[in-house]
């Protein structure tokens, strides 16, 4: 009887191992150029990304991985140092990707899914996207915002072509999910959290996620966002009926107002009469020390011409941020929402450290693209 029970076993055993391979999704393919160099295979969770595999290429770059097949469309990515191919699997599908180092991110072909080819898409859109912006911002002839207007046009038909032609057309499809959470440097280009017509752009993804994977976390995710926007939306809406017009910011300059490391709320256009400087800083970053000594020699030189610097910090960490400004002489602020700051879109800063120079009469003159000489600048504006 024992010898019964244990060919059961096996035969079990054998089924469940059948099983399991047969639940199970491939990316495979070849890199050249990329010998020697470690290929990973990773997970972009909706809080973080995670290492499932890794391989070293050899001369031919040939590769091959495999995982559990997910219940519901989620998404992956293969990577070499900061290069990546984004893919999405929702099935026992295999993809297949042909790629080029170093310039894999842009110099690949994918087959075997629809998904992962309109993925590769939209990710070389928002390459371009950047590159565009980019040559905006350093162009020296134009006024800051000429600048910031031609770029806030060029992400508004961005936005309206990857909704009509992707998220709206298919919102049930992993590539519109993936659409939703692009970005232009920091800053999502669609954020429900500051703008109501995004909000609905993500509910419609959520509620076709609702159709068809009725328990996906994904989903779900997507309806919080959506529910908190609205919240937000009606938060702004309650604190715009109640603004005093004689409090009514400068036209010059869009005003900040947010509390510094003494608990005192500062007003940046509070400031008028003074050259400000003004500064997007995240104290954690490496370079953080060097460009906080730069920026102290500068002040404490022209601080009595009149020179002031208006600095928002966007660490997450608020303990963190105080012991770092404890000891500096200038306006030092803190934005909770960090990355997400409503102040990034207004100002429109794509990457952080980015600074703002802002006349005696509260009119903002150049930002940091456009200025070659800082100290030059502070001097003919004092």
């Amino acid at each position: 009887m024992k010898h019964i029970w244990k060919v059961a076993a096996v035969i079990l055993a054998a089924i469940t191992i059948a099983s399991c391979g047969n639940d199970r999704f491939h990316v495979e393919g070849e890199i050249t150029n990329a010998k020697d160099s470690v290929l990973y295979f990773e997970n972009v969770g909706i809080e973080s990304v995670s290492i499932l595999d890794s391989v070293k290429l050899d001369d031919n770059g040939r590769f091959s991985f495999s995982e559990e097949a997910p219940m519901a469309p989620e998404f992956y990515r293969l990577r070499i140092s900061d290069q990546i191919v984004n893919v999405s699997i929702d099935s026992t599908e295999t993809v297949t990707i042909q790629a080029q180092y170093p310039q894999m991110a842009t110099n690949y072909e994918v087959s075997g899914s629809d998904n992962c080819q309109k993925i590769k898409e939209l990710a070389l859109k928002q390459i371009d996207l950047h590159k565009r912006a980019m040559a905006i911002q350093q162009n020296t002839e134009l006024e800051v915002d000429a600048a910031n207007d031609s770029i806030l046009k060029m992400i508004d038909d961005y936005k309206n072509d990857v909704k009509t032609n992707y998220i709206f057309k298919e919102p049930m499809k992993a590539y519109s999910y993936f659409a939703l959470f692009q970005t232009l440097g920091n800053w999502l280009l669609f954020n429900p959290r500051s703008n109501k017509d995004d909000i609905k752009v993500f509910a419609a993804v959520a509620t076709s996620w609702d159709t068809y994977y009725p328990h996906a976390e994904r989903g779900q995710n997507l309806h919080n966002i959506a529910i908190e926007g609205m919240k937000n939306q009606r938060i702004l809406k309650e604190q715009s009926q109640t603004i005093d017009a004689s409090k009514v910011t400068e036209a010059g300059v869009l005003d900040i107002a947010l509390t510094d490391n003494k608990g005192q709320l500062r007003h940046l256009t509070d400031l008028k009469g003074k050259v400000v400087l003004l500064d997007f800083h995240v104290f954690a970053l490496e370079d953080s020390p060097a460009r906080i000594l730069t920026l102290r020699e500068l002040y404490n030189k022209y601080q009595a011409q009149g020179f002031e610097v208006y600095q928002v910090s966007l660490d997450p960490d608020e303990h963190f941020w105080k012991q770092q400004t404890a000891a500096l002489p200038w306006v030092s602020v803190r934005d909770a929402d960090g990355v997400q700051s409503q102040q990034l879109m207004l100002y429109n800063v794509q990457t952080v450290p980015d600074f703002f120079l802002i006349d005696r009469d509260n009119n903002l003159v150049k930002r940091a693209a456009q200025i070659k000489d800082l100290e030059a600048e502070i001097k003919k504006l004092l």
